[in-house]
């Protein structure tokens, strides 16, 4: 099992040589490509790696608690790894997934070039010895690391070295400092972590990433309450490599100091989520459209002290901008809209780039959400979404969504327009 390999290992090496003695007819072992195969460790790395690449993350922590080597292999080659599904159930389904893919491996002509020979029942009983092996070694690290996910963390981040992604979402928070300084500590290659819903962390975590994962290209912190705007601003020190960064729901984190320190560190970034946090304010957003002018989408939901300032600043500095929630931002009235209309005006050059590549639709803003903005008026909103045809009201695309606003109704797409012409024009001729 994971950190103990050594438990149950002569039961394994037991279950192995009958199993080549059935493959093989004799006691020499199998040889593929003319290398000798005598244990579960002499199985070449680049053929388990293949076969760990088809299973899923459960399985693959189970096959790495085969044995040593087949840990270490694991460790190095896998780049990517979710906990998000981890519970007791799940190790139990994939301890016998992994048993069995492995006993129909193990007498596949395909791989080995080899047939079990008449002794079906003697294969059978080995391929029950494996199952049986890998359920006990299962049991044993869910006795270690049950029900928290803090423990198993802190017992794969040493090894798995070379993980780039990594999620740790969950619903239940189990996760701790301890865990996240861990991670920092080994997994220096990491670009994407996630550590949503982890409502036990402190700045602790975050300054530890700071050190340790300087190489982050998406980091998802939402619902993480307690982490203050010091903190975060302290990261995009470091990490100045961020192009994908949730922040929905941390109230604390999300001010406009934070906002400043990433508009001044974290140029690449390209999607940022501030649903929810009512903290910020005009200064934050400004400061994010002047300092990320690649900007392209933007969660606003819910940040209600925001004002048109906020947008006019976005719509003349973040020309890439094609996603942008405005939802319950109540002080949002016709000057921030027509200063986005506007802005595809002002961004010729790209528009005439995207015609002639036939992607004129596609250009400027694709997704809007200006529900419960009760300020806006029909003739401001018209004059947006004819600006953007990517803008839909139709039925089944709705990228326009305007729920809640009950003077906006008259306000349609143009294909809502055309289907309605159309409907009219054979209702007419009908009749």
């Amino acid at each position: 099992m994971i950190g103990e390999a050594k438990v149950g290992n002569e039961d394994l090496n037991l279950c192995f040589e009958k199993l080549m003695m059935v493959a093989a007819g004799n006691s020499e072992g199998v040889k593929m490509n003319g290398v000798g195969i005598t244990e579960w460790k002499d199985i070449p790395v680049e053929l388990l790696l293949r076969i760990v690449s088809l299973l899923d993350d459960q399985t693959a922590i189970v096959a790495s608690s085969v044995c040593s080597g087949w840990r270490d292999a694991i460790c190095l080659g896998l780049t990517q790894l979710c906990l998000s599904w981890y519970t007791i159930y799940d190790l139990l389904f994939a301890s016998v997934e992994l048993a069995l893919f492995l006993a129909f491996f193990l007498s596949s002509i395909s791989c080995f070039g080899l047939a079990f020979g008449k002794d079906k029942r003697m294969a059978y009983s080995v391929s029950c010895s494996f199952v049986s092996y890998l359920l006990i070694t299962v049991l044993s690290t869910i006795f270690r690391c049950r029900k928290n996910m803090n423990n198993l963390v802190l017992s794969l981040a040493p090894k798995f070295t070379r993980l780039q992604t990594l999620i740790l979402r969950q619903e239940n928070p189990q996760l701790e400092d301890n865990a996240v300084e861990t991670i920092s500590k080994f997994c220096h290659d990491l670009q994407d972590l996630d550590l949503s819903k982890s409502f036990k962390l402190s700045d602790h975590s975050l300054y530890a990433l700071a050190h340790g994962c300087p190489n982050l290209k998406k980091l998802n912190i939402s619902g993480c309450t307690s982490f203050s705007d010091e903190a975060l601003a302290y990261l995009t020190n470091f990490c100045r490599k961020l192009k994908i960064l949730n922040l929905c729901g941390c109230v604390k984190a999300a001010t406009d100091h934070a906002l400043q320190a990433i508009g001044r560190n974290c140029n690449m970034l390209q999607s940022l989520n501030l649903g929810w946090c009512d903290n910020v304010g005009d200064l934050g957003v400004m400061s994010l459209a002047y300092g990320c002018h690649d900007l392209r989408c933007l969660d606003l939901c819910g940040c209600v002290r925001i004002t048109d300032d906020s947008v006019i600043a976005l719509a003349n500095e973040c020309l890439h901008l094609r996603s942008l929630g405005l939802y319950y931002c109540r002080n949002i009235t016709d000057r921030a809209i027509y200063s986005l209309a506007h802005s595809r005006v002002k961004n010729k050059g790209l528009m005439w780039e995207s015609s002639m590549k036939g992607r004129y639709e596609d250009d400027g803003l694709r997704s809007l959400n200006i529900s419960q903005c009760t300020a806006l008026t029909p003739s401001a909103v018209q004059a947006l979404c004819d600006t953007f045809p990517a803008l839909h009201t139709c039925s089944g695309r709705h990228s326009l969504v305007m729920s809640g606003c009950l003077n906006l109704t008259s306000v349609h797409c143009a294909c809502a327009v055309q289907a309605h012409r159309t409907f009219n024009t054979i209702f007419h001729t009908a009749h």
